[in-house]
């Protein structure tokens, strides 16, 4: 099975443009999936403060090297994630020392993220002031945010004090949720999309099961999860598929051995309804936005 390929963010640095996401990841069994899954290929995992479980996630990637010194830690990408209830300068700052400690194991964090912009200004700019900082001590080697819109990017863009611009945007995105104008927004700022969700499994809604995306499974011979992932892939994105089962790890880095025609990622593309699948901080109302709403 061949490595996933990488593509360059703003940093100058590279991503593998597969993942795989350990949100949900039971503690007692991510040493064991984390393994498998740098066995089968992957070389990219996404992980959070609030998915509890980056200390197994990092030491199993450690483990797993010392095995492997064939591989080199440059080699590998984590993620990780600073959550809504750690915003501001100082609980920030204090949140990337309590992950960098976790991730010891592999000495240095390749990309953090502020989870959501779901807090106010003053905190998510001092967050990202923290964040700065963090790539200035040479333990995080790039920084980004997940969940937001349009407006929270460009909030961002326009801090007095910013010296590093987000090399990553994480939101939900499949078929069934294009997030076209967003899509097209960052990628004109040069910020790498990365996908969550990518086979439109979450509390609202199973899409991974519709019908009309099995027509697309039988003509290409692939399962429904594949063809998902293909898309992602085909749209630029950098897909987190999430799973503990060993055959769908296979099965979803296979999704990188083949191609959708044109013709079918156009159709697969009128599949949008704006379907969220789970929560959709995106749409988070800024500072201003609350006062004309009172």
């Amino acid at each position: 099975m061949v490595l996933a390929s990488t593509v360059k963010l703003n940093s100058g640095n590279s991503i593998p443009v597969l993942g795989l996401g350990v949100y949900q990841t039971p503690t007692d069994v991510a040493d064991s999936v984390v393994q498998k899954a740098l066995d089968i290929g992957y070389r990219h995992f996404d992980s959070a403060a609030a998915y509890k479980n980056e200390q197994e996630v990092a030491d199993a990637i450690g483990a797993w090297l010392k095995k492997n010194p064939n591989v080199k830690r440059k080699d590998i990408f984590y993620t990780t994630k600073v959550f809504d209830t750690e915003h501001g300068y100082e609980a920030t700052k204090k949140l990337i020392a309590t992950s960098l400690e976790k991730a010891k194991a592999i000495d240095y964090i390749d990309l953090f993220l502020v989870h959501s912009p779901q807090s106010n200004y003053e905190k998510r700019h001092g967050t990202w002031l923290a964040l700065q900082e963090a790539v200035e001590s040479g333990k995080v080697k790039n920084i980004g945010v997940s969940n937001y819109g349009i407006k929270h990017i460009k909030e961002l863009l326009a801090y007095p004090d910013l010296n590093i611009k987000p090399a990553v945007n994480q939101i939900e995105l499949h078929p069934w949720l294009g997030r076209a104008d967003l899509v097209k927004y960052l990628k004109d700022e040069g910020i790498a999309v990365e996908a969550y969700s990518p086979l439109a499994r979450g509390p609202r809604s199973k899409r991974v099961d519709d019908p009309a995306l099995g027509e697309f499974a039988k003509k290409y011979g692939k399962t429904n999860g594949q063809i998902l992932i293909a898309w992602s892939l085909a749209k630029g994105f950098i897909p987190l598929p999430k799973t503990v089962t060993e055959s769908r790890l296979i099965s979803n880095f296979e999704s990188l051995n083949f191609k959708l025609s044109d013709e079918d990622i156009k159709k697969l593309d009128a599949f949008d309804v704006y379907g969220v699948t789970g929560w959709d901080p995106t749409v988070y109302p800024l500072d201003n936005e609350k006062e004309e709403n009172k």
